[in-house]
């Protein structure tokens, strides 16, 4: 037979531990209540619970108080605070302590049973150890750290900001939290904020109902319905613009979300994990980050390595990307030789994990199929980009420097850049903002200042130019 589910209730309203008793019992969920700090302490040593539920503020103690309590002596148990309503910084504090999820009065019941049933898969999901962190790759300090904070990340609802390099592997640490989390039958939802148009966010973000806009001719959901009871990855989050800020922090805060169009807010059950390469701090002292909304996507951080921080890896990391390389082409996997692996592992890598993939798929067209060797890896790559770009920059400066000032000389870089990303994207400026490192509005903006635009896209481009000037 088996056991029935046990429930802690902490609060010292009688009606809030009745509605909560009465709700676990329709879940065929066992409760024991409790109306302060030093009663739920008692009640935590007679026996194990599958989750608690409890209030911040009680007569002897606060919630926090109890979640350090049950961090020290009952770890591994999920406890979801109780807060005021609009009290943000309590709820984010609990979940810097350790708390699994948080619940705003008035409690709804759409808003309850998600935190329920979640705390109860994870309490299964802990009994079963089934935590995967094996696509992270590496045998280094950094790495072993990396994936133990996966593990962590996962027993959590907390709001997760990854810093890290461009191609040091973000998105796949979002997907290891999302895959080892109670969530992970839910949808995991990965959008790049800086390749939204920001006239279009809203309703990719919200949805719209049918003739909100022109062209709106039936309801859509958004990228938030679509990933409730799941992940929302919010990749390169720094190129969200102000105003889509503010909307966003509401809807993170109130766990809602009104349509385009629409009258009314409806629940969404989403856990937000967004990360960027950029720095946030710096954007915030210059005004274009909200504070606010950075301390509630960062309520836990978790930073990627870049890979030179971890040369060690460089090896095994290869070997395994050959490996997925081979697999996508149909071909055979050659040998890595030593030379070639011994070159490898001392580059920098500005590109990271995604340039070593590159790498090494050029490798291997240039291989006999048998074994990839240094000469196989190009002459360009006899030092990296970083590297490269310093030794050109210095031989092309002291040869203009005399002939133009600094400002038109760097212009002229970055003239040149541009065009030749257009020119290996055929024209294609999302996709050149992406080789480039910028957003798609950074580029139209530097392509309207530096001249660059073509006829029929002035207009656009002057507008872009006014909205960031």
């Amino acid at each position: 037979m088996t056991q029935k589910l046990t429930c802690l209730i902490v609060d010292d309203e009688a009606d809030i531990r009745e509605l909560l008793v009465m709700t676990l019992e329709r879940m065929d969920i066992d409760t024991f209540s409790a109306s302060g700090l030093q009663e739920a302490k008692q009640l935590l040593k007679q026996r194990q619970y599958a989750l608690c539920l409890t209030d911040m503020q009680m007569p002897d103690g606060s919630g926090l108080d109890l979640v350090n309590y049950i961090s020290e002596f009952h770890a591994g148990l999920p406890v979801a605070v109780i807060t005021a309503h609009a009290s943000a910084d309590n709820a984010v504090s609990a979940l810097k302590a350790g708390a699994f999820d948080y619940l705003s009065k008035p409690i709804s019941l759409k808003q309850l049973r998600p935190v329920i049933e979640f705390a109860i898969k994870l309490t299964t999901q802990n009994n079963s150890s089934k935590t995967s962190t094996i696509e992270m790759l590496g045998e280094s300090e950094s790495m072993g750290y990396v994936r133990s904070m996966i593990t962590k990340l996962a027993r959590s609802q907390a709001p997760v900001y990854i810093s890290g390099e461009s191609g040091s592997g973000k998105e796949l640490a979002a997907k290891l939290i999302h895959k080892n989390s109670s969530r992970a039958e839910g949808a995991f939802v990965a959008v790049n904020c800086g390749a939204i148009p920001e006239n279009l966010m809203e309703s990719e973000f919200f949805g719209y109902k049918k003739g909100s806009f022109t062209g709106a001719s039936q309801d859509k959901e958004g990228l938030f319905q679509a990933a409730s009871g799941g992940t929302l990855f919010l990749d390169e989050v720094a190129d969200l613009p102000l105003p889509m800020q503010v909307k966003l922090l509401r809807a993170i805060q109130e766990k809602k979300v009104r349509m385009v169009g629409g009258t009314s807010e409806e629940s969404v059950d989403v856990r937000i994990i967004s990360a960027t390469h950029k720095n946030l701090t710096e954007m915030m002292d210059a005004g274009l980050f909200r504070q606010d909304l950075y301390y509630r996507l960062n309520v836990i951080q978790l930073k990627i390595p870049a890979l030179r921080e971890r040369q060690e890896d460089i090896p095994l990391l290869a070997n395994m990307l050959l490996i997925k390389v081979c697999a996508s082409h149909n071909t055979e996997i050659p040998k890595i030789d030593n030379e070639a692996l011994a070159y490898l592992a001392k580059l920098q890598f500005p590109g990271n994990v995604r340039e070593l993939e590159n790498m090494l798929e050029r490798a291997l067209a240039m291989s006999d199929g048998k074994t990839i060797t240094i000469d196989d890896l190009g002459n360009e790559n006899k030092y990296s980009t970083a590297q490269s770009l310093e030794r050109d920059f210095k031989t092309t400066f002291s040869d203009q420097a005399t002939a133009l000032n600094l400002s038109d000389y760097l212009e002229d870089v970055e003239r040149t850049a541009i065009i030749s990303a257009l020119n290996k994207t055929n024209n294609n400026k999302t996709a050149a903002a992406k080789l480039l490192g910028v957003s798609f509005r950074t580029l139209r903006y530097r392509l309207t200042k530096l001249n660059l635009v073509k006829d029929g896209d002035a207009d656009l481009d002057a507008r872009i130019a006014n909205d960031l000037s």
